[in-house]
């Protein structure tokens, strides 16, 4: 895996917090994903890139305010991974880290909040650039066929972000942006991550 330092999904006290958690369940599904990261670290880019997306495309879709009794709640891939239930942010943040964490380039990935015209709310995926120049291929959980952005008619980019960059995105094409507050929830995203922070969903809280 990418970098020189163990991802924090990797450390033994986050993988015990996870089965304290959510359970032997939970156990078994972090097993699969570890599984998962070993079986394609020898395979093509959009080998990974297809493998991941049908692994987490597999959890079942939630509401936020049904979940965790709260309006935007970003999961880590950790509490995604526990409870395998999550909305659209949640499916394709936990993509993404599992990109990276197979080694592909953050230049290479953006987390794009899109509108999904026909369900006629916003959504979230996950733009793969095979090179810099390419059209990106979208991960996303509506359709879990990889497909070229062209393809996604469906799909009306709203803005995008990767690392500490972000992009407005629009049919005048991406432009970057330097200022950043869209990140915040990002920032909150990484540091509960780093942190193993693992809430409980209002369904298990009190049992």
């Amino acid at each position: 895996m990418a970098g020189t330092s163990a991802p924090p999904e990797m450390q033994a006290r986050q993988q015990e917090q996870l089965v304290f958690n959510y359970g032997d369940q939970a156990a078994l599904r972090y097993r699969a994903w570890r599984n998962l990261l070993e079986q394609q670290q020898q395979n093509l880019p959009l080998d990974q890139a297809t493998a991941v997306n049908n692994f987490f495309n597999q959890f079942r879709f939630g509401n936020d305010i049904d979940i965790w009794n709260k309006k935007n709640y970003w999961a880590t891939p950790m509490e995604f991974i526990g409870i395998a239930n999550g909305d659209c942010e949640d499916f394709a943040l936990a993509k993404y880290i599992t990109l990276q964490m197979l080694g592909f380039p953050t230049e290479s990935l953006r987390l794009v909040y899109v509108k999904a015209v026909q369900l006629n709310q916003f959504h979230m995926v996950v733009a793969y650039y095979p090179t810099p120049a390419s059209e990106p291929l979208l991960l996303d959980n509506i359709n879990g066929n990889i497909t070229k952005a062209s393809k996604r008619p469906d799909l009306k980019p709203i803005f995008s972000f990767s690392g500490d960059k972000l992009w407005l995105d629009g049919a005048a094409g991406s432009q970057q942006l330097t200022d950043r507050p869209a990140l915040t929830q990002w920032t909150q995203f990484n540091r509960r991550r780093m942190d193993g922070t693992m809430n409980l969903p209002s369904y298990l809280k009190g049992s």
